[in-house]
């Protein structure tokens, strides 16, 4: 869920970055793209610490 939740929120930052330093719409969607996979890999690393920590 977590994982979810940060490629979404990842994707809107990328895509609102791109669009503020005035990028097309390729642009847009590399760097929604980038920054989602970016969050992805945050969002795993929370999962599982998560998990350990709670799994004690």
């Amino acid at each position: 869920m977590i994982v979810i939740v940060a490629a979404i929120i990842g994707a809107f930052v990328g895509g609102f970055t791109a669009r503020k330093r005035n990028g097309n719409k390729l642009d847009i969607a590399q760097y929604a793209a980038g920054y989602g996979l970016a969050f992805i890999i945050v969002g795993m690393i929370a999962t599982v610490i998560i998990d350990r920590t709670l799994s004690v």
